[in-house]
């Protein structure tokens, strides 16, 4: 067999895994939109035997041989990249027994119903079971993958490959000393913030967030937007889908999260098309990918301009709903508030929420907690980081989808995202010198184009850190995420 022969014959054979993952991602935004409840158990079997038919392609043994036969030398560079993504997913996947895999796919699909239903009724009990199940299998994958290494290190190559946990637990851990400082000195400094208050309409409200996925350039040919209990993003390339959520009482809940998705989704709907159904074709990591959701929320929806434009906006939509002016409409988009839900959370809050998690996931693969324990461990951490007690469990250890799933070690990415989008901001706010100005005009345009030019066009070319090195020059800190929330909070609360 040539080289030649080689690298096609695994282009074809893994252009069936890219699409039998698309596939299940599908039938996943499926379930958690519109299938209906009944259809549950039904759904559990189809998600199976998916995962059955797609761990025999990822495991082909034909696979070695193709890899066996490639010269790197004769690859381009997308070629080679190309390469060493399915070599890196086979040799993972052929750690793991199919029948795990198809285990895991079974039991995860369940879970996600008996999470719904378990938080809807505020009862963490009524998960325990299924979600010690979920745990013991996660944590017998990772010791297959781990192969005598850390387990922990082995969950966290699936989201954001080359990331280890010590290094994680230092960057984090470090973060975190900076956030519990500066929202202790917000909190002291007494300054008063209004808070929205009224009722806005549902159809009012999913208007202005259909206007916002389109400002943050959502193309809508190759998406849609629905409701879930949990909003995100699903689906790759020419089909992107986003959900959000809706409360009367509340329409950032909405607003943001849906600008948040579309980071997402805009990302994925980015790629060069010529990567199309191959390795390369999709977001680098869960980190490179939450950096551009956070950077459309936080650094580009919240700031001061684009707050603007939106006010005037909302003021068109809802007519007077007590807020003067655009300035303190942007104070109390902004505004440190006393809250439980991660997705709600502010700036400054929402990496206290993550490192929470992270710290007790670990713990949880590790066997140094137990799902029994779990609910009393996650309360006690958030009375000793927020100052005050969870009230019931759907605004804590429930509030997530993550772990129903199986998704152990995707929850520090959130953060890393944050500390990419605090590099990417920062370098962005010098190649676009007219940024503010035109964020003020609701104009994403320019930032749009830069993000596309330095992240979204690369899909996987790159690994995670190298992409953002390559577009800010150097390695990746958390310097320049906390040098933005130390100004802007300093600003706003008068520190």
């Amino acid at each position: 067999m040539t080289s030649n022969s080689a690298y096609a014959a695994l282009s074809e054979h893994f252009r069936d895994v890219v699409a039998l993952g698309q596939i299940s991602g599908l039938l996943g935004w499926d379930q958690e939109t519109i299938m209906p409840s009944g259809s549950a158990a039904q759904r559990s079997e189809w998600m199976s035997t998916l995962e059955k038919v797609s761990h025999a392609q990822r495991t082909d043994p034909r696979i070695a041989d193709w890899l066996d036969a490639v010269n790197a030398e004769n690859l381009t560079q997308a070629e080679a990249a190309n390469v060493r993504l399915i070599r890196r997913q086979f040799e993972r996947q052929s750690k793991v027994p199919s029948a795990l895999a198809t285990q895991i796919a079974r039991v995860t699909s369940q879970a996600q119903g008996i999470w719904a239903k378990a938080r809807e009724n505020d009862d963490f009990s009524a998960f325990q079971g299924v979600l010690t199940e979920v745990l013991n299998l996660r944590r017998e994958e990772a010791a297959a993958l781990a192969d005598g290494g850390n387990p922990y290190d082995a969950l966290l190559e699936d989201y954001e490959p080359g990331m280890q946990e010590s290094e994680l637990a230092a960057l984090l851990g470090g973060l975190r000393e900076g956030l519990v400082e500066l929202r202790a000195k917000a909190v002291e400094s007494g300054t008063n913030i209004p808070t929205l208050s009224g009722q806005f309409s549902c159809d009012q409200q999913t208007m202005i967030a259909h206007e916002l996925a389109s400002a943050f350039g959502y193309d809508w040919s190759r998406g849609r937007l629905d409701f879930s209990v949990h909003p995100f993003s699903s689906g790759s390339f020419n089909d992107v889908r986003i959900t959000t959520r809706v409360s009367e009482e509340d329409p950032f809940n909405c607003f943001y999260s849906t600008i948040h998705e579309v980071g997402h989704a805009t990302y994925e709907q980015g790629i060069d098309q010529t990567m199309g159904l191959s390795m390369l074709g999709r977001g680098v990591s869960m980190g490179v990918h939450e950096s551009q959701s956070r950077i459309l929320e936080n650094q580009l929806g919240r700031s001061r301009a684009f707050t603007g434009y939106l006010y005037r906006r909302m003021r068109d939509v809802f007519g007077d709903f007590g807020i003067d002016d655009a300035e303190t409409f942007y104070r109390v988009v902004n505004k440190m508030n006393r809250g439980f839900i991660r997705t709600e959370a502010d700036e400054v809050q929402y990496n206290l929420h993550v490192s929470l998690r992270f710290d007790l996931e670990r713990q949880l693969i590790a066997g140094d907690l137990e799902v029994a324990d779990l609910e009393e461990a996650w309360n006690a951490r958030f009375l000793s980081d927020f100052g005050y007690p969870v009230d019931k469990p759907s605004n804590g250890v429930l509030q997530d989808v993550h772990w129903s799933v199986g998704l152990f070690g995707y929850f520090p990415t959130y953060s890393l995202g944050n500390i990419y989008a605090g590099e990417l901001f920062d370098k962005m706010s010098v190649d676009v010198p007219n940024l503010q100005d035109d964020l003020g005009q609701g104009d994403t345009t320019q930032a749009l184009a830069w993000l596309s030019e330095n992240i979204h066009q690369h899909g996987s070319l790159y690994e995670p850190r190298e992409t953002i090195k390559r577009a800010v020059g150097h390695a990746p800190t958390a310097a320049p995420l906390l040098a933005y929330l130390n100004a802007k909070f300093g600003e706003i609360y008068g520190l």
